[in-house]
C-alpha cells in the first residue's frame, strides 16, 4: 500500500503547510468519511465547518481559507484545491492489472497486423488484417481492433471496446470498457415505394486526436464519407453519442448521456452538460457552455452560455423560468 508523509505530499503539490502531523498518509477520502491517517480536501467554503468533526489527519484547502488545523493535524494551502487533489490522486493510483505475458496466447492477431514495442495484449483480444498498433499500447482482455485501424503510442483500451475497420486513434488516448468507435451512422430514408426504409451506407471512418478519453458505452459513429473527428484532448463521458460526420474541437468536455446528431461542428473548449442534445448540422462556437438537459437546435456563437429546451442564452432562460414560477403561484 502506498503511503507518504505530509512533507512528501507537499513536495508534489508545492503548497504551504499549516500545522503538522506525525501520521503517515495512507490515502485520500471524503472529509466526512476520512479516518486517522487519511487526507481530504476543501475546495469550497461551505465545507469548512466539517473540518473540526472530521477524523482526517490532513486536508488540502484553498489558500484564501482561514482554518486552524488542530492538534497533530495539517493543512496544505494551495491556489486550487481541486487541481491539487488531482495531483494527489496521481500519487495514490493503484497498480494496473497484471499481464503475466505481453501477448496472451488466446489473443488472435492477423499476420499482417503490426504491433509496436512493449505493447501488451490481453486474453481474447482480436486484431484484424493490416491493423497498426503503436508502441506501449495496452489492450485489456476481449478488446477488438478491426482491419486497417491505427492505434497511436501509449494508448490504453479497456475490455469490451470495439474499434471498427479503418478508424484512427491517436497517441495517449484512453478508451473505457464497452465503447464502440466506428459503428454505422444512423442513416435511413423511406424507400421509393413507401413500404420500407433504405439504409444509407457509411463508408467513412472515425479519427480520434491525441489525449482523447472516451467513456464506457460511448458510441462514435463513422462518417457517411470522410471522417467523424474528435479533437485533441477532448474528453467524452459515459453513454455519449457522437453522430456521423460530426466534429469536435480541442479540449472539449461532454458529460454523460449527451449527444450530437449528424454533421454537428463543435469548436474548441466547449463544455456540454449531461443529457444535452445538439441537432444535426448545428455549429457551436469556441468556449461555449451548454447547460445540462438542454436542446440545441440553432447555431451558437463563440463564448455564449446557453440553457433550456430549446436552448437560449442562459440569462434569458433563467428569467423565463423565474416568470413561470411566479405565474404558477
Amino acid at each position: 500500500m502506498k503511503s507518504f508523509s505530509i512533507q512528501e505530499i507537499n513536495f508534489v503539490l508545492q503548497g504551504t503547510i499549516i500545522g503538522n502531523t506525525s501520521e503517515t498518509i495512507t490515502g485520500p477520502e471524503q472529509l466526512e468519511m476520512a479516518s486517522n491517517g487519511q487526507i481530504s480536501f476543501i475546495g469550497h467554503k461551505k465545507y469548512l465547518k466539517y473540518w473540526e468533526s472530521s477524523k482526517a489527519s490532513a486536508a488540502i484547502i484553498n489558500q484564501e481559507f482561514d482554518l486552524e488545523p488542530g492538534e497533530n493535524r495539517a493543512l496544505i494551502k494551495v491556489q486550487n484545491a481541486d487541481l491539487a487533489m488531482a495531483q494527489l490522486l496521481e500519487m495514490f493510483i493503484p497498480d494496473a492489472p497484471i499481464f503475466d505475458e505481453a501477448i496472451h496466447p488466446t489473443a488472435v492477431i492477423h499476420p499482417t497486423a503490426t504491433i509496436g514495442e512493449k505493447t501488451r495484449i490481453g486474453a481474447g483480444c482480436y486484431i484484424g488484417a493490416g491493423a497498426i498498433i503503436g508502441k506501449e499500447v495496452t489492450l485489456y482482455p476481449n478488446s477488438t481492433i478491426l482491419d486497417q485501424t491505427k492505434v497511436g503510442d501509449h494508448t490504453t483500451i479497456w475490455s469490451g471496446t470495439v474499434i471498427r475497420e479503418r478508424c484512427v486513434v491517436g497517441h495517449h488516448c484512453i478508451i473505457h470498457p464497452n465503447a464502440t468507435i466506428g459503428a454505422d451512422g444512423f442513416g435511413f430514408r423511406p424507400s421509393a415505394d413507401g413500404r420500407g426504409l433504405v439504409k444509407i451506407p457509411h463508408i467513412g471512418n472515425v479519427v480520434l486526436g491525441n489525449y482523447v478519453e472516451v467513456g464506457s458505452s460511448t458510441c462514435i459513429d463513422r462518417a457517411k464519407f470522410s471522417s467523424t473527428i474528435i479533437g485533441d484532448g477532448t474528453k467524452l463521458d459515459n453513454l455519449v453519442q457522437i453522430g456521423h460526420n460530426s466534429k469536435t474541437g480541442r479540449s472539449c468536455l461532454m458529460a454523460g448521456s449527451s449527444g450530437l446528431a449528424g454533421s454537428v461542428t463543435i469548436g474548441d473548449g466547449v463544455i456540454i452538460g449531461g443529457g444535452v442534445c445538439v441537432s444535426d448540422h448545428v455549429t457551436v462556437g469556441n468556449g461555449v457552455l451548454i447547460g445540462g438537459m438542454s436542446g440545441v437546435i440553432t447555431d451558437v456563437a463563440d463564448g455564449k452560455k446557453v440553457l433550456g429546451y430549446p436552448a437560449i442564452e442562459a440569462r434569458d432562460c433563467l428569467k423565463q423560468w423565474s416568470y413561470l414560477r411566479k405565474a404558477i403561484k
